[in-house]
């Protein structure tokens, strides 16, 4: 397989998930421009693995607009989209103000929408595209304490299914990656801000988010950026509109 040419764009891909879906596409040759809010993140993962960072903020409208343009003028269209940028955080819903529930939206479900609608303008002038947007797990079932987050991969997954049966017959898919519990600062942050509330140590913490994934073990985010590489491979033109699951065996 070789991606030499393609111009990627993966949003929160300075670290993570998304640092390892970049790496991955820039190493079958892809131009990957990946984008979010920390200047000094960015430039020390492209410094470090041969990507172009651009500082985008995920819930303006107007950095998107301008830095998907950006891009674009500076590498060309943009064939593989990945919405990746996010935040997981739980809370009970009746200790959930209007503000969280909207940061939440804002950030996993606005910001999917708007990088994708911006991607789309370019990658029509080409004949392939490929957009595979980051969910959860939590898009395909409740995850207990985090009914706002769970709502917004759900409807993440709503996004690309309508939008696999607009293009159905062209030459663009549309997927969902659903990982369980990935081993990335993410999980790091849940695990101090349940030790916080609880009261319990940290690694405890850590270890019941470990304990979800029925393999025993957190996933590695490599291993999401090769399902990631698999939807941009010579024979994945029908696969389209799926929620694929990267779960240690969760059924």
């Amino acid at each position: 397989m070789t991606l030499a040419g393609k111009h990627a764009l993966v949003t929160g891909g300075g670290t993570g998930i998304g640092l390892g879906i970049a790496k991955a596409l820039q190493s079958e040759g892809a131009i990957v421009t990946i984008t979010g809010r920390r200047a000094d993140v960015l430039e020390t993962a492209a410094r470090d693995n041969g990507l172009h960072p651009l500082v985008m903020d995920v819930q303006d409208e107007d950095a998107i607009v301008t830095g998907v343009a950006s891009a674009v003028d500076q590498r060309g269209p943009i064939q593989i989209c990945v919405p990746n940028a996010g935040i997981a955080e739980g809370r009970a819903l009746h200790k959930t103000d209007y503000a969280f529930w909207r940061n939440m939206m804002a950030t996993n479900l606005d910001g999917a929408f708007l990088t994708i609608r911006e991607s789309l303008k370019s990658m029509h002038e080409t004949d392939w595209g490929r957009v595979i947007a980051v969910s959860s797990i939590a898009g395909l079932r409740g995850l207990k304490g985090a009914p706002c987050y769970t709502a917004s991969k759900h409807a993440m997954i709503g996004l690309i299914r309508g939008l696999a049966a607009d293009y159905a017959g062209k030459p663009y898919t549309f997927n969902a990656l659903c990982p369980a519990y990935v081993d990335t600062d993410i999980v790091s942050s849940n695990a101090a801000s349940i030790a916080a509330r609880t009261g319990m140590d940290e690694d405890a913490a850590r270890q019941l988010m470990v304990d979800v994934n029925p393999h025993g073990r957190l996933i590695a985010p490599e291993e999401v950026a090769e399902t990631a590489l698999w939807l941009c491979g010579p024979h994945s033109g029908s696969i389209n509109g799926q929620a694929i699951q990267i779960a240690g065996g969760e059924v």
